[in-house]
C-alpha cells in the first residue's frame, strides 16, 4: 500500500536494498525470504513474537535523490508481489518525469505531493457508500466550485489526483471532471497553476504513449494542447472523459431532441451518495451498450447481469457467457464473440422455474415461452434473487390475446401500446389499423389496402413459379430449406438462437420469402411493432393533410424512390411510400424528412407491409443509423470520418492518393446513406442490406474498404476526381446477383457510367466474402471508440461552419474586424451555454432550435446581456452600467420577445466602439428615449412614455443610420404608411393598390421595400427630442461614464458647462413655443432643429426664426404634411402636452413647472458635483417633477414644454474638446474580451461562468 512520505534516517538497518534507481529503492526486511544470517533470524523473530499491530511489512519503497541523506517512505507490501506492482507503476509513470527536474528540493516536493495525491484518491474509492454523502467528495465538490468560480448548479462527477504537464515540467495536482466542464488546479513550489476547458471547446479526446510523455490522455481544444498523465487508474478517468465529452457534443447537435437518457442526470434535489452522477453515467453507458448489442428500443433499462452457463440443444453444449436481464427482456451473450446470442422477449415467457440441482448442473433456471421453446441457464450466482426480479416484471407485464402468426415468429402477447388505443388490436396477416385511414389520403382508396398486409415485391412479382426459373429457382429453393432446418434447430422467431451458422446463412443471402420477416427480427423492430400496436395507424391518421416543410420535400422526391421499379411507377407504390414517410417526419419532427430516405423506404416497403416498414425505418433512423437523417447528416459524416482512418490503416498506400483527389467525401455520403441502394443494382445492394441488419455498420465499411481494394491499381493512376469516380462508380454498376430470381430491374447509374469496354461482371456474394476475409477484424466496440473521436471533430468542424457563417451575415459596416468578430462569437455563444447548464427557467435556455437558421441558434437574455455589457463596453459607469445595459437590450431587441441573437448583439456593441463622435452621440441620445428608457427607471419616463406612445416610433423612424437595429420594433410599418402618404396618394387611391390583382401586389411590396432602403438614408434631424427628465437621465449617465477616467475633473467641468447652457436653451424653447398658437408651436420644433447645428452662444438666438425661404425649416414642415392634428402635434415636440386633449394644467402646475426648472438647473450646472451627489439630487429634483404627473397622465406637465434636439446636445458636446476627446478615442475590444475571460473564471456566479476560458 502507499504510505504517506516519512522521513527515514538510516535506510539499511535491518533492510536489504533489493532493486534500486536514482529516486527509489525497493528494500526487503531481514529475516524474510532466503538467507540472512543471523541479523535475519533475529530479525525474523522479532517481528513474530510482535503483536499484529507492532509488525513492519517486509517490503517497501523509499525515495531518495543522489546528494540527499534522507530517505523517505512511499510504500510498503506484504508481499513481492504487491510491492512489485507499485515499483513497477513508480518506474513507468515517475521515473522520466523526476530525470526533468533541476533541483533535488523540487523532486522530493513533487514524489511527496504525488504519493499524497494517489492516497487521498485510494481512500476516496474506498468510501462507505451509505445514504450520507461522505465528507470528502463534498468537500472536494465545495472546493471545485470556490477555486473555479462554479455555481451550485454544476455538479462534480468525479476527481483525480495527476499530473498535468506545462510545458516540459509536470505540475502534480488535482484533476476535477464536472458535468459540464473538465478542470484541473495544481499549487506547487509556489506556482500556481488553473484551468478551465467546457467539454463542448473540446476537438480531440485520447489515450496515448510517448517518450515524453507516459501513458497519458490529450486533451485538444481549438488554441491548444493539453496532457495529463501520472493517474491511478488511467482506463477510468479517460472513459469518464469521453461520456462527459460525447454527452456535451451531442447537447450541440440537438438541443431540441436531446432526449432524458441521454441528458446529464438533473435530480430534483442533490445526490446523497458519493459520485452519484459517476455511478448514473456508468450505468447510462451500460444501458447504450446493452441496448445496441441486442437491438432494443431506446426506453429498455438494463437490471443487472450476472455471468451463468446457457445449455445449447443444438450442439449439446453448456456455452459460458453473461445474462442481461431488463423490465421486458431477457438476454444472453456467450464470451466468445460468435459462439450465441439470445433475446428472450417477456412476453413471449409462460414459465420460469428452478431446477433440481446438481453437480453437473449447478443452480439451473428454466425458461418457457410461449413458442414451446425451453431455455435452460446454470451456474448462477444469485439465483433466488434472479427468480424474484424476474417474476416481478412478469407480472407487471400486461396480458393480451396474441393474434395470428406469420410464420412462428408473430406468435407472441403484445403489451400495450405507450398511447391508449382504440381498442386491443390483434395482429395478424392483415392488422386492422392501417386499413382505415387510407381513403382519406392523396392517392390512397380502400381497395388499395393491400399495402398495408403484404410488401408491395409480392403484389407486384411476376406469378412464376419458382420450379420454372431453372437454376436460379432451385438455389433459391435451396436456400429457403436451409432457413427452415436452421429454424428447425435453432428456433424461429426472437427467441432464436443467433450463432456463427445464422451469420453464415445471411452471408449467402435471404431467401426473397423470408427478407422482410428477417429484417424485422435481425434491427429489433419487430418488438418495437408489437408492443405499439395501432401507433403507425393512429400517427398516419393524425398525419393526414398536415402540411408541413418536410411533407413538401418527401412529394417533391416521392417519384425519385426507384422510378426503374414497376411497383413505384403507379400510384399504389407511391402512396403507401408517402404514407410511411410522412407518418415518420410526424413522429419525429426534429428528423423530419432528410434525402435518401425515401429510397431507403420504398426497399423496406417491397419486402414488408406499411407497418413493417415504417419500423424498420424507425429502426434505421434511431439505432442502427444515429444522426444520419438530421439536418445536417452529421451521422454520416462521423461515418465518413471513421472510413477514411481505416484507409489510412488497412490501405496505407491508396489513402494518400483518395485525400488527394478528394474522393472519399464524394463516395461515402451516397454509400452510406442509401446502404449502397443507389449506386448499385437493386438485386445486389439489398444482399448488403441483408448483412447490415445483422452486423450492423460494420458491413458497410467492410464493403467500401473491399471496392477501394479491388480497385486500387486503376485508383492510383487518376488524375483527378472525376476520373476516379467514374471507375468506382463503373466497378459499382457491374456488381451484379446472379442467385436472384427477380427479374432484373435496369439500374439508371449505370446507363450513365456505361462505356465502350465495360468491366467485367462482378458477384456481390464475391464481393462479401472478400470484404469479410480481408477486413473482419474490425469490431463494433471499436468502431463505437471511433465514432465518439470522429464525432468531436465533425461537431466542432460545424460549430466553426456556423462561427464563419453568422460573422458573414454580420454588415460590413459594424466596424469590427472578422477576429474580434469570432471572439465576440465565441463569448456570446459560451453565455447562451451557460443558460443551457444553469439556467434552466431562462427563456433562452428552451429556445435553441438547431434546425434554426446559425444566426438565430445562440440567443441570450436581458440577465445574460448586461453582464456581458458590463465587461465588454468602453462605456463604464459604475453601478449605473446595469441600468445602461438594460436600456440598450430593449434598444436591440426589436420583436420584443426578450431575446437578442449574434448579429443584435454586435451593432449594439459598434454603435459604441465605431464611428465618429456624431453616431456615437445618437445611440447614447437613443438609450436616454422610449423604448430603451423604462417607466421603472423613472416614475416620469411613464409619462414620457405616454407621450411617445402613438407615433414617437414615426419620429425615430428615419434615423436610421447603419445602425438600424436601434429603431423601435414597428418603425417600418409606419415609416412605409408616411411614405406612401407623402407620395401624394390618398386613402382611397391606397385601398385601391391593395385590392387589387396580383402584380400591382408585388410592385407595392416592392416600393415597400425600396422604401425601406431609403430610410436608411435618412439624418439625424428625425431623431425625437428629448423632454427634461430624460435629459436628467443622461447627464447622470454621463457623470457616472466619466468617474473613472484620467481626465475626470475636467471631464466634470466640461459637462456641467453643457449640461448648464442646454438647460438655458431648453427653457427659451419653452418659452418660444409658449407664445404662438396651436399652429405655430407645431412647426417650432422644427425651426429650432433647423437652427441648431450651429453652436447656441447665446440664448436670446433661438428667439429668431429662420428665414422664410430656409429650405431646411421648409422640408422640416413638409415632412408631416398628410398627419392628423394629433400626429403632427405629437412630432412637434415643444407642445405636445395639450395634444392629448386633457384639461389645461392649473397655474400651480406652471409654477412647480418653472421651479422645476430652476432647481434641475441648479443642481446640473455644479460643476464640482460628484456622480453620487448628482444621482441623489436628481432623485429629489425628479421626485417634484412627478408628483403632479401621478395625478395628471395626460395634458401638460411640468417637463412637457422643456425639450432638447439631439442636434442641441450635439452641437453643444462640439464646444468642448475634452469630450470630443473622449467619445472619439479608441478602445480595444480584444483587450476587453481577455479581461472578461479572467474575470468570469474568477468571479463568476451561478450563471455568468465563462466556460470556454483555458488560463494556465
Amino acid at each position: 500500500m502507499w504510505l504517506g512520505p516519512e522521513e527515514v534516517l538510516v535506510a539499511n538497518a535491518l533492510w536489504v536494498t533489493e532493486r534500486a534507481n536514482p529516486f527509489f529503492v525497493l528494500q526487503r526486511r531481514r529475516g524474510h525470504g532466503k538467507g540472512g544470517g543471523l541479523t535475519g533470524l533475529l530479525v525474523g523473530t522479532l517481528d513474530v513474537v510482535l503483536d499484529s499491530s507492532a509488525r513492519v511489512a517486509p517490503y517497501r519503497i523509499l525515495h531518495q535523490t543522489q546528494d540527499s541523506q534522507v530517505y523517505w517512505t512511499v510504500a510498503c507490501g506484504s508481499s513481492r508481489k504487491e510491492i512489485t506492482k507499485h515499483w513497477e507503476w513508480l518506474e513507468n509513470n515517475l521515473l522520466q518525469t523526476l530525470s526533468i527536474f533541476d533541483n533535488e528540493e523540487d523532486i522530493t516536493t513533487f514524489v511527496k505531493g504525488k504519493i499524497h495525491g494517489i492516497i487521498a484518491e485510494e481512500n476516496k474509492n474506498v468510501q462507505p457508500q451509505g445514504d450520507e454523502d461522505p465528507g470528502k467528495f463534498k468537500e472536494a465538490e465545495l472546493k471545485m466550485r470556490k477555486q473555479f468560480g462554479m455555481p451550485d448548479g454544476e455538479k462534480l462527477v468525479n476527481y483525480y489526483s495527476c499530473s498535468y504537464w506545462k510545458g516540459r515540467v509536470p505540475r502534480q495536482g488535482w484533476l476535477y471532471l464536472t458535468v459540464n466542464h473538465l478542470c484541473f488546479y495544481s499549487f506547487l513550489l509556489g506556482k500556481e497553476v488553473s484551468l478551465v476547458v467546457q467539454w463542448v471547446d473540446v476537438t480531440r479526446l485520447e489515450k496515448n504513449a510517448t517518450l515524453l510523455f507516459p501513458e497519458s490522455i490529450r486533451v485538444d481544444t481549438r488554441d491548444q494542447e493539453l496532457f495529463f498523465s501520472m493517474f491511478l487508474n488511467i482506463g477510468e478517468t479517460f472513459k469518464l472523459m469521453e461520456q462527459l465529452a460525447n454527452l456535451a457534443v451531442r447537447q450541440l447537435l440537438d438541443s431540441e431532441g436531446f432526449l432524458e437518457e441521454r441528458a446529464p442526470p438533473r435530480p430534483p434535489r442533490p445526490h446523497r451518495n458519493i459520485s452519484a452522477l459517476k455511478r448514473d453515467l456508468d450505468a447510462r453507458a451500460k444501458n447504450e451498450c446493452y441496448r445496441a448489442t441486442f437491438r432494443l428500443p431506446r426506453d429498455e433499462r438494463l437490471d443487472g447481469h450476472t455471468s451463468c452457463t446457457l445449455w445449447t440443444p443444438f450442439n449439446k453444449l453448456h456455452i459460458p457467457g453473461q445474462m442481461f436481464i431488463s423490465s421486458n427482456y431477457i438476454c444472453f451473450a456467450s464470451k466468445e464473440e460468435d459462439a450465441c446470442h439470445l433475446i428472450i422477449p417477456l412476453r413471449e415467457v409462460t414459465i420460469v422455474e428452478k431446477a433440481d440441482c446438481s453437480s453437473v448442473l449447478p443452480s439451473p433456471l428454466s425458461i418457457s415461452t410461449k413458442s414451446k421453446m425451453t431455455f435452460l441457464f446454470a451456474n448462477l450466482k444469485d439465483r433466488e434473487f434472479l427468480v424474484e426480479r424476474i417474476s416481478d416484471f412478469l407480472q407487471k407485464m400486461p396480458s393480451k390475446p396474441s393474434g395470428g402468426s406469420r410464420a412462428e415468429s408473430k406468435a407472441s402477447t403484445v403489451d400495450a401500446a405507450p398511447e391508449p388505443s382504440p381498442a386491443p388490436q390483434e395482429l395478424s396477416e392483415q392488422p386492422a389499423g392501417p386499413t382505415s385511414p387510407l381513403g382519406g389520403l392523396p392517392g390512397g382508396r380502400a381497395q388499395e389496402a393491400p399495402t398495408a398486409s403484404q410488401g408491395l415485391l409480392r403484389l407486384f412479382q411476376r406469378n412464376t413459379p419458382v420450379e420454372d426459373l431453372g437454376a436460379k429457382g432451385a438455389k433459391e429453393k435451396m436456400k429457403e430449406e436451409s432457413w427452415n432446418i436452421h429454424f428447425f434447430e435453432f428456433g424461429r422467431g426472437m427467441c432464436m438462437y443467433r450463432t456463427a451458422r445464422t451469420r453464415e446463412l445471411v452471408l449467402k443471402g435471404i431467401p426473397e420469402s423470408l427478407r422482410g420477416e428477417l429484417w424485422l427480427l435481425f434491427s429489433g423492430a419487430w418488438n418495437e411493432m408489437v408492443t405499439h400496436p395501432g401507433y403507425y395507424a393512429e400517427l398516419v391518421e393524425k398525419s393526414m393533410g398536415k402540411y408541413s416543410l418536410a411533407t413538401e420535400e418527401i412529394e417533391r422526391d416521392l417519384h425519385r424512390s426507384m422510378p426503374e421499379h414497376p411497383a413505384f411507377q403507379n400510384e399504389l407504390g407511391i402512396a403507401a411510400l408517402r404514407r410511411v414517410l410522412t407518418a415518420y417526419a410526424f413522429r419525429n419532427p426534429t428528423i423530419g424528412y432528410c434525402q435518401a430516405m425515401n429510397i431507403v423506404t420504398s426497399v423496406l416497403l417491397l419486402y414488408g407491409s406499411e407497418e413493417e416498414a415504417f419500423w424498420l425505418l424507425v429502426a434505421l433512423c434511431e439505432r442502427m443509423l444515429p444522426d444520419y437523417y438530421n439536418t445536417r447528416v452529421v451521422g454520416a459524416l462521423v461515418d465518413q470520418g471513421i472510413f477514411e482512418e481505416l484507409t489510412r490503416d488497412f490501405l496505407p498506400q491508396l489513402s494518400k492518393k483518395m485525400q488527394d483527389l478528394g474522393v472519399i467525401s464524394s463516395i461515402s455520403l451516397s454509400w452510406f446513406l442509401t446502404l449502397f441502394l443507389s449506386v448499385m443494382p437493386f438485386e445486389s445492394a439489398v444482399v448488403i442490406v441483408d448483412c447490415f441488419f445483422y452486423e450492423g455498420i460494420k458491413v458497410i465499411l467492410q464493403v467500401a474498404l473491399a471496392i477501394l481494394d479491388a480497385n486500387m491499381e486503376q485508383l492510383l493512376g487518376c488524375g483527378d476526381e472525376g476520373e476516379a469516380m467514374t471507375v468506382l462508380g463503373r466497378y459499382l454498376d457491374n456488381v451484379v446477383n446472379k442467385q436472384s430470381v427477380s427479374p432484373p430491374i435496369p439500374h439508371l447509374h449505370a446507363l450513365l457510367t456505361s462505356g465502350d469496354d465495360p468491366p467485367e461482371e462482378v458477384d456481390i456474394f464475391d464481393l462479401l466474402k472478400v470484404s469479410y476475409e480481408k477486413f473482419s477484424s474490425l469490431r463494433a466496440e471499436d468502431i463505437e471508440q471511433m465514432r465518439f473521436k470522429q464525432r468531436l471533430k465533425v461537431i466542432q468542424s460545424l460549430e466553426d461552419t456556423a462561427k464563419r457563417s453568422v460573422v458573414r451575415a454580420i454588415p460590413g459596416d459594424i466596424g469590427f474586424s472578422i477576429e474580434e468578430l469570432e471572439d465576440l462569437y465565441m463569448v456570446f455563444k459560451a453565455k447562451h451555454l451557460a443558460s443551457q447548464y444553469w439556467g434552466s427557467s431562462r427563456p433562452a435556455a428552451v429556445r435553441r432550435d438547431p434546425s434554426l437558421p446559425y444566426l438565430e441558434q445562440y440567443r441570450i437574455d436581458a440577465h445574460q446581456f448586461r453582464e456581458l455589457f458590463a465587461s465588454l463596453t468602453p462605456w463604464a459607469c459604475g453601478a449605473h452600467t446595469p441600468v445602461l445595459a438594460g436600456r440598450m437590450f430593449r434598444l436591440l431587441d426589436e420583436n420584443k420577445d426578450s431575446l437578442i441573437n449574434f448579429k443584435e448583439f454586435v451593432t449594439g456593441m459598434s454603435g459604441m466602439y465605431h464611428g465618429d463622435l456624431t453616431e456615437k452621440l445618437k445611440v447614447l441620445y437613443k438609450l436616454h428615449l422610449p423604448p430603451a428608457l423604462s417607466p421603472e427607471e423613472a416614475e416620469s419616463a411613464l409619462e414620457a412614455a405616454h407621450y411617445f406612445t402613438e407615433d414617437s416610433s414615426s419620429e425615430a423612424s428615419p434615423l436610421a443610420s447603419d445602425l438600424d437595429l436601434f429603431l423601435p420594433w414597428k418603425v417600418q410599418e409606419v415609416l412605409q404608411q408616411e411614405e406612401r402618404e407623402e407620395a401624394g396618394n390618398d386613402i382611397q387611391d391606397k385601398r385601391r393598390e391593395e385590392k387589387g390583382t396580383s402584380p400591382p401586389d408585388y410592385r407595392h411590396y416592392l416600393r415597400m421595400w425600396a422604401k425601406e432602403k431609403e430610410v436608411q438614408k435618412e439624418t439625424i434631424k428625425d431623431l425625437p427630442k428629448m423632454n427634461q427628465e430624460q435629459f436628467i437621465e443622461l447627464c447622470k449617465t454621463l457623470y457616472n461614464m466619466f468617474s473613472e477616467d484620467p481626465m475626470e475633473q475636467d471631464l466634470y467641468h466640461a459637462i456641467a458647462t453643457v449640461a448648464s447652457l442646454l438647460l438655458r436653451i431648453g427653457e427659451v424653447g419653452k418659452r418660444f413655443s409658449a407664445w404662438p398658437g396651436r399652429k405655430s408651436r407645431d412647426s417650432a420644433p422644427d425651426e429650432d432643429e433647423s437652427a441648431a447645428p450651429d453652436p447656441p452662444q447665446d440664448p436670446a438666438w433661438e428667439l429668431q426664426p429662420p428665414a422664410a425661404g430656409d429650405p431646411q425649416a421648409k422640408a422640416g414642415g413638409d415632412t408631416h404634411l398628410g398627419k392628423t392634428p394629433q400626429e403632427s402635434q405629437v412630432v412637434g415636440e415643444g407642445g405636445g402636452g395639450e395634444g392629448r386633449g386633457s384639461p389645461s394644467q392649473p397655474l400651480s402646475d406652471d409654477e412647480t413647472k418653472d421651479d422645476m426648472s430652476i432647481s434641475s438647473y441648479s443642481v446640473v450646472s455644479a460643476g464640482s458635483l460628484q456622480c453620487e451627489d448628482l444621482a441623489d439630487d436628481t432623485v429629489l429634483v425628479g421626485g417634484e417633477a412627478r408628483s403632479p404627473v401621478a395625478t395628471t397622465h395626460g395634458g401638460g406637465t411640468v417637463d412637457t414644454d422643456w425639450c432638447i434636439s439631439f442636434e442641441q446636445i450635439l452641437a453643444s458636446i462640439l464646444t468642448e474638446s475634452v469630450l470630443v476627446n473622449f467619445f472619439e478615442k479608441r478602445v480595444d475590444i480584444g483587450l476587453k474580451i481577455k479581461d472578461h475571460r479572467k474575470v468570469e473564471r474568477q468571479f463568476s456566479t451561478s450563471s455568468d461562468h465563462e466556460q470556454s476560458v483555458v488560463l494556465g
